[in-house]
C-alpha cells in the first residue's frame, strides 16, 4: 500500500515542484525531496512512465521542464495536508459534517477528489468527528462576502444595506478597507460616509452590495485586524461607561474588544464604549469581571446591572428561606 514516503508520493511531490519551478535540475530536485540525485532522476522516470511529459534541457538555462499543454491536477494533497484541511473545515465549521451543507457539499468534493490512500483517512475523519458549534458564529451569505471582498481588492467604493439586531435597516455609502474573520464572526471593517467615522459591520446582517464608480485609497498604514479590535466597541446604539478602582493593566486581561476602550483615570480606569445589548453586556461580559467597578453611564446599563443584581439577590434570598 503507497504511503507518503512511497515513491509514488515522492513522484506527485516531484510533480508539484516541477510545476511551480520551472527548470529544477536533479540536484534541486534532489534537496527538495530529501532525497539522493539518483533517486530524484527515478522519481521523474515514474512521471514519465505515467504519460506525464517531462522534458530535460541541458545548458545553464536547463533542468527539467513539463511539456506544453500538460494537463495536470491542479492541486496535490499528502495526508497530512489533507487531514489538516478537514480539521480546519470542521472546527470553524461543524455543519459541514452534512452532506446538504454548502460548505459541507464541497469537502465532500475535495475528500471524492483525493487519491483513495490518502482519501481514506480524510473521509473518515470527516464522518466520524464531530465538533461544537459556537453558539456566538455567525456564517454570511458567500457571495455578500466574495462582493465586499471583490469590492476591497479593486478599492471601490459600496452602498450597503445593513440590517441591526433589532431588525432597523438602513444604507450607507462606504469605503470597504478589509474583511475580518473574528471569532467566528465576519466584519467589514471601513469608513462610513453617513457616520464619518470608521465601522465594523456584521456582514451577516449585510442585505445587499452595490458597488459604484467611486474608488477610494485605504490607510497606508492599515492594520485591518487591530483596527477592527479598536472600533468594535463603538457606534453602538447605548453608550457605556464602567470605572474600576483597579489600574489598567489588571483590568485590561478582562476586557474584550467590543466592552470599549479602557483608560487611565487616577489610581484606577475607565471603560468608554456602546453597545446595541446592554443585557448581554451586563450578563455576560461585566458579570466575568472579577474585580469592583461601578457603571456610571449610560441608564440603559445601570438599568441592566440592577436588574441582573436583582435577580441574583433573589436567588440567595429565596435559598436563606428555604
Amino acid at each position: 500500500m503507497p504511503t507518503e514516503t512511497s515513491p509514488t508520493a515522492r513522484a506527485l511531490r516531484a510533480l508539484e515542484i516541477l510545476q511551480t519551478r520551472p527548470g529544477t535540475t536533479a540536484d534541486q530536485l534532489a534537496q527538495r525531496l530529501g532525497v539522493t540525485e539518483r533517486a530524484a532522476r527515478r522519481y521523474v522516470g515514474i512521471l514519465r512512465e505515467a504519460g506525464i511529459p517531462v522534458r530535460s534541457v541541458r545548458g545553464p538555462h536547463g533542468g527539467y521542464r513539463l511539456g506544453r499543454g500538460t494537463r495536470l491536477p491542479p492541486i496535490v494533497f499528502t495526508q497530512a495536508e489533507a487531514l489538516g484541511l478537514v480539521m480546519a473545515v470542521l472546527d470553524g465549521h461543524p455543519a459541514a459534517v452534512e452532506g446538504d451543507d454548502l460548505v459541507g457539499a464541497a469537502l465532500d468534493k475535495v475528500v471524492r477528489a483525493l487519491p483513495e490512500t490518502v482519501g481514506r483517512q480524510a473521509a473518515a475523519l470527516r464522518a466520524h468527528a464531530r465538533a461544537t458549534p459556537d453558539r456566538y458564529a455567525a456564517r454570511p451569505d458567500p457571495n455578500t462576502t466574495g462582493a465586499l471582498v471583490a469590492a476591497v481588492a479593486a478599492r471601490r467604493r459600496v452602498v450597503v444595506t445593513y440590517r441591526t439586531g433589532s431588525g432597523d435597516e438602513w444604507a450607507a455609502e462606504v469605503d470597504p478597507w478589509a474583511v475580518v474573520a473574528r471569532h467566528g464572526r465576519w466584519y467589514l471593517l471601513c469608513h462610513s460616509h453617513r457616520a464619518v467615522a470608521i465601522r465594523t459591520y456584521r456582514i451577516d446582517r449585510v442585505r445587499a452590495v452595490t458597488e459604484t464608480t467611486r474608488e477610494f485609497e485605504p490607510p497606508a498604514d492599515l492594520d485591518p485586524v487591530a483596527t477592527l479590535e479598536e472600533h468594535l466597541g463603538k457606534g453602538w446604539e447605548f453608550a457605556t461607561r464602567v470605572v474600576f478602582d483597579a489600574p489598567p493593566e489588571r483590568v485590561a486581561p478582562w476586557i474584550r474588544p467590543p466592552m470599549g476602550r479602557l483608560e487611565p483615570s487616577g489610581d484606577g480606569c475607565v471603560l468608554v464604549g456602546s453597545t446595541r445589548n446592554p443585557t448581554m453586556y451586563a450578563q455576560e461580559w461585566l458579570a466575568n469581571v472579577p474585580l469592583d467597578f461601578r457603571v456610571e453611564g449610560g441608564p440603559e446599563l445601570r438599568a441592566a446591572v440592577a436588574a441582573l443584581a436583582a435577580r441574583l439577590t433573589s436567588a440567595l434570598s429565596d435559598g436563606a428561606d428555604a
